[in-house]
């Protein structure tokens, strides 16, 4: 076998991984949610940024830039300002997360 054969199995296998383990995560998730007020917030916090790992390695590991992912995470919060998302509209959230984006950017 060829190491460049070689090498997209064992990708393939990462990738198929990562799939899993995204799906795995959210299903935690939301069985967190169902316990209401009574789950850890170190629970909570921990599936959230495991997902968040998760995503930016597998958009890795399928060739696509972080810093094309950042733009485009960007791109997405300026639309939902702009249209006034009912995310935005209740509370400012995309607008508070594009904010902290932006400062973390710049340090």
């Amino acid at each position: 076998m060829k190491r460049r054969d070689l090498n997209i199995m064992v990708n393939i296998k990462i990738i198929e991984g990562l799939k899993a383990q995204l799906i795995k995560i959210i299903g935690d998730f939301y069985v967190l949610l169902t316990r209401g007020s009574n789950v850890a917030e170190e629970s909570i916090i921990d599936c959230l940024s495991g997902a968040i790992i998760t995503l930016y390695v597998l958009a890795d590991k399928l060739g696509y830039s972080l810093s094309k992912v950042d733009d485009k995470i960007k791109e997405k919060l300026e639309i939902g300002i702009r249209a006034e998302d009912e995310i935005e509209k209740e509370g400012r959230s995309l607008s508070k997360l594009k904010k902290y984006i932006s400062n973390r950017m710049d340090q």
